[in-house]
């Protein structure tokens, strides 16, 4: 025990472990003074100018509602791709043919198109009809079609790791309907995936910026086109407060997300 425990502890251990550390201060480092800018009266001179709070009020003053957009597409999101999603997932699970197989990798495909290039395409379609356009509810389509697949991926996974034939032939044998299959067995045992999918369509809609910035209009500004203005705006405190902001309400939505996910894995 002791032998493994110094060659766990040797050389090579220390120098991954530094490595290791060495990488996350490069990537936490940037993010942190970032954060700091937004609590500094004045950048330029630095934390020696004093703290405040007042470019956190300015953006809440100026940009909460892109915040509360934001949120509302989000949710909007989560919604329509749980509706859309999980029954997508239940017939490819259960489907498993050239067809099925098809329609899949045809349902990812924008992920791998730019974001710019299925916003073009979603004006192109439907710029013409005015309030549509002009409505926050263009914006969740684009969302809704760039968040799908991850839904969809999430849950399919999960379903295919479960014999759901045996189980709802076992449920149909005793008189279950396929509404009672579907709402007791299929959802159920789906849990983990449904929890892990939503995760991901929360995150990525609260955060999404490509595809968001053609869409939008000056009346519907989501969360990052509005850090994009602010940082635009020539005034990084403005900027980098409006960042603590986006980080305050998106730690605790992945941490609450996370905690559900863990919360609906079987237990070991």
């Amino acid at each position: 025990m002791t032998t493994v425990t110094g060659a766990r502890h040797g050389v090579a251990f220390w120098l991954q472990l530094g490595f290791t550390l060495l990488v996350c201060m490069l990537l936490v480092a940037p993010m942190l003074l970032s954060l700091l800018a937004g609590v500094t009266e004045n950048y330029l001179v630095g934390i020696e100018s004093g703290l405040t709070t007042r470019w956190i009020a300015e953006v809440l003053r100026g940009y909460s509602d892109t915040i509360l957009l934001s949120l509302q597409v989000a949710l909007a999101c989560l919604a329509a791709t749980l509706v859309l999603g999980v029954p997508v997932a239940y017939v490819l699970a259960r489907r498993g043919n050239w067809l099925t197989r098809l329609f899949e990798e045809l349902l990812t495909m924008p992920i791998a198109v730019p974001g710019l290039a299925t916003a073009l395409a979603l004006i192109i379609t439907y710029g013409g009809v005015g309030e549509f356009r002009r409505s926050w509810l263009f914006i969740l389509v684009g969302h809704v079609l760039f968040t799908l697949p991850f839904m969809v991926r999430s849950v399919l996974a999960v379903m295919s790791a479960v014999d759901l034939r045996t189980l709802e032939e076992g449920a149909a044998s005793l008189g279950a309907g396929f509404a009672r299959r579907f709402f007791t067995i299929v959802l159920p045992n789906s849990l983990p995936g449904i929890l892990s999918g939503s995760l991901m369509v929360v995150t990525l809609s609260i955060g999404e910026f490509n595809l968001t910035w053609l869409l939008h209009t000056p009346l519907t500004k989501t969360l990052p086109v509005g850090l994009a203005d602010s940082y635009a705006s020539l005034r990084i405190e403005i900027g980098s407060a409006y960042t603590l902001i986006f980080f305050v309400m998106v730690i605790p939505l992945l941490l609450l997300l996370q905690a559900l996910a863990r919360f609906g894995q079987p237990p070991r």
